[in-house]
Formats: structure tokens, sequence, C-alpha cells
């Protein structure tokens, strides 16, 4: 378990959720951890946990829309590590029920962009310089959406903000891959965390699971696996991509649910 031994990596976001899942993983295959976010009683309990289980964490304050906090975590890690290796961009305003263009203020677009593009592209601005100094550079993950892939009936602003987040990848990738840092994204399906799976009522387990290819939905140690893959010097030739880690649900026709429901293979 030192697939990421003696390197060091941030997670924004990591208090909860998802971030949870990848710092923890990331910390069992040997990286030094940096759990950061708001919530400092949280974050300090996430990294006693890390540490009961063998790893190396510490916490840092991180308001993703505020610049200073930012500046601060990137500056901070490096001066206590030494260097910074990896950044997964996980922290984000999930507006999950942001509504309709009609329906949307600025103040609520602007909020969600904020954190979900501004503060991910910020992050990944103040990390380049540390990682230009590494000999082996360094890997930058975001964590975008499923809901970037095609349009719905909602959540407007966090869609069109975690499309920019693919995008970014691809530029990031394109621009810094010479100097051997590498950029990717994964974009999580439908995850049942400790925190959200009270909130997730059944009817939507069950919209899921009828479009999802395997057997269950996902939790947030499938994302931290993926992120272990891309942290590490395992996937050195692999950059710009943006992977969904989503049971399969968007590699089908839409119209698959409907038909099984049918037991039916056409029209």
């Amino acid at each position: 378990m030192d697939r990421l031994k003696g390197k060091v990596a941030i997670v924004t976001g990591s208090t909860s959720g998802i971030g949870i899942g990848i710092a923890r993983l990331c910390a069992a295959e040997g990286a030094k951890v940096v759990i950061c976010g708001r919530r400092e009683e949280k974050g300090q309990a996430v990294v006693d946990r890390i540490k009961s289980e063998g790893g190396d964490a510490s916490y840092h304050f991180l308001d993703l829309t505020d610049v200073t906090t930012i500046e601060k975590l990137i500056a901070d890690t490096a001066e206590k590590y030494g260097k910074i290796d990896i950044l997964v961009n996980n922290a984000a305003n999930v507006g999950l029920k942001d509504g309709r263009v009609d329906e949307l203020s600025l103040e609520m677009w602007d909020a969600i962009f904020s954190s979900d593009v501004r503060g991910t592209f910020y992050a990944t601005k103040c990390v380049l310089p540390y990682m230009q100094k590494n000999e082996k550079g360094g890997s930058i993950i975001n964590i975008g959406s499923m809901a970037s892939c095609a349009g719905d009936l909602g959540s407007t602003a966090y869609a069109c903000a975690k499309a920019g987040v693919d995008m970014l990848t691809q530029y990031t990738a394109l621009q810094y891959g010479k100097q051997k840092i590498r950029c990717n994204c994964i974009r999580p399906g439908l995850i049942v965390t400790p925190e959200n799976e009270a909130h997730v009522p059944q009817v939507l387990k069950d919209i899921f699971t009828s479009n999802i290819m395997v057997d269950r939905y996902g939790c947030p140690e499938d994302i931290g696996h993926a992120c272990v893959y891309f942290a590490s010097d395992e996937s050195e030739y692999v950059t710009g991509q943006i992977i969904n880690i989503d049971g399969g649900m968007n590699s089908h026709a839409p119209t698959v649910a409907q038909f099984k429901a049918l037991n039916s293979r056409t029209w």
C-alpha cells in the first residue's frame, strides 16, 4: 500500500463526503494528506481517523470563495512539507436544485461559479509554481459532475460550472504537460455518503439504479480509487482525460430504462 509513498497531497473539501473517501485512500497509499475545508472540528476528526488508520494527515482551513485562504493553503503546505505533488480540487458548491434559466438569480449563478469554477481555477493557478519545481511534476485532479454531460430539467448553474471544470482540465493538461504536470477530471455519478444518505429519497435511488449498469449506486471510495490512480506514477501517460465514475449510467441510450421496464429491447 505505497502507491503514493513520499507524495504530498491536498484534497479540498475533505471534511465530508467524497472528500473523506479520497483523503483516506490517498493516505492509505502513503501520501501525506492535507485535509481542508471550513469546518475545523470535522476536519480534525478526519485527520484523527486517518492517523488511527496509520496514515499521515493535517488540517488547514479553506474557504474556496476567499482567494486569500487558497493562497495560504498552498503556501503553508509547501512550507510545511517542502513540496506539493497532488492537488484534488474536490470542494464545490453543490447547487443541485438551483433551477431553470428563468428561475436563477444572478446572485445564485455567481455564487456557484465562484466556488466551482473560480475557486478550482485559482487553486490550480496557485499550485502550478510548486509543481513546476518538482522533478516529477505533479498531478491535478478535478472533481467534476455528470451534470455536465447533457441538459437536464434543473441544476443549470451547477451543470454549466462543472462544464467549465471539464474544459479547465483539458487546458491545464495541454499547457503544462511538457513540464510533467498532469490534469484529469472525474465526474461522479450518484454517490451516497454518510452525510447525504438520509436526504436521498428512495424514488431518486430507484431512478438512478434503473439507469446504472451495475447493481448498486456509488460510494466515496469509488471516487477515491480513481484519484489514487491519477495521483500515482501509474498514470504518468494519462492526462487531459474526463472520466465518468457513474456505474455506466451515461454510456447507454436514454431510453434503455423505459424499455427495460417494458421487458422489451426495442419498440
